[in-house]
Formats: structure tokens, C-alpha cells, sequence
């Protein structure tokens, strides 16, 4: 374990259960990550604000009397060396309800398939809707299907693009 790890676990995750989620994108959004960066941060923020809200409802503590906590790597690459922006989140395995003392952490059970199908699909909407406040996706009417704006401003990139 590198020293960075080591301080990560040793100093900043506390001893309580963890859960990692793993987001991967399709490739036309890993590339459209690659050449804005700065989308990178506001996809995460809907990744945890969708897994957090869902944590919350897991323990019927309100989002006002409590903190979640995690820890995201944001991955660039694939194991083949391969353009593939990719999110491992560690995520607390429940939500701290504040006291007067220490605070208390509210476990939650492991997520079921149907719980993931539905943090997915929320995930996926939401995201859709930010790209698309953002303008770089355009949804065609009455198709149901969306496109990354402007991609035939770079050859390579509108090669590799493909509805999604």
C-alpha cells in the first residue's frame, strides 16, 4: 500500500463499513470527459448526491440531522492503458446522525438489484439533463434519442460518437 493509501485509511476513512461504487461511462461521454475536463466534477457530484440522497431514505435520518462521507478516485485509463474515465467512489455504508456527543453512524443494508437499477436510472437522468444544461447533449425530438452537440468540430472524437 502506497504512504497516500495508507494515510487515507489510517487517518481520514473511519473504521466503519465501506461500500465501493464504480461508475462507467459510455465511450462517447468517456471521450467528451477527456476533452472537457471541467464536466468532470459536476457528473460527479450527481453520482454522489444521487448515492447519498439513497442513503438517507435507507436510514430515514433527514439529510438536515446528519453527514454521509466519501472518497472518489477519478480513473483515466484502463487496465489495457485505454481512455476509460471511469469513478471509484468509497462510500460510508450509512450516514452519521448528529448528537449532542459523538456522532452516530446509521448503517444501511446492502443495496438490492432493484435498488441499483433504480440509483442507475437516476443517475443516467440526471445526467442527461445536466449535459444537456450544459449544451454539449441535444436531445432530437420525438426520437428519444440524444447526441453530444458539436462533434463534428473534432474528426477524431465525431468518429468515435455514436448516439447514446
Amino acid at each position: 500500500m502506497s504512504q497516500s493509501a495508507a494515510h487515507l485509511v489510517d487517518n481520514v476513512i473511519p473504521r466503519v463499513p465501506v461500500r465501493q461504487w464504480v461508475l462507467s461511462l459510455p465511450i462517447p461521454l468517456r471521450l467528451l470527459l477527456a476533452a472537457q475536463p471541467a464536466l468532470v466534477t459536476p457528473v460527479l457530484q450527481v453520482v454522489h448526491r444521487v448515492i447519498t440522497r439513497h442513503l438517507f431514505e435507507q436510514t430515514g435520518v433527514k439529510a438536515d440531522d446528519a453527514d454521509s462521507g466519501a472518497v472518489t478516485l477519478i480513473q483515466r485509463f484502463g487496465s489495457a492503458a485505454n481512455l476509460n474515465i471511469h469513478l471509484h467512489c468509497l462510500v460510508l455504508d450509512g450516514v452519521y446522525r448528529r448528537t449532542d456527543g459523538e456522532p452516530v453512524l446509521v448503517e444501511v443494508p446492502a443495496p438490492t438489484d432493484e435498488d441499483l437499477q433504480a440509483l442507475l436510472h437516476k443517475i443516467i437522468s440526471r445526467l442527461m439533463k445536466l449535459l444537456t444544461r450544459r449544451g454539449v447533449l441535444v436531445e432530437e425530438e420525438g426520437e428519444g434519442s440524444s447526441y453530444l452537440a458539436d462533434a463534428e468540430a473534432d474528426s477524431d472524437v465525431a468518429r468515435a460518437l455514436r448516439p447514446l
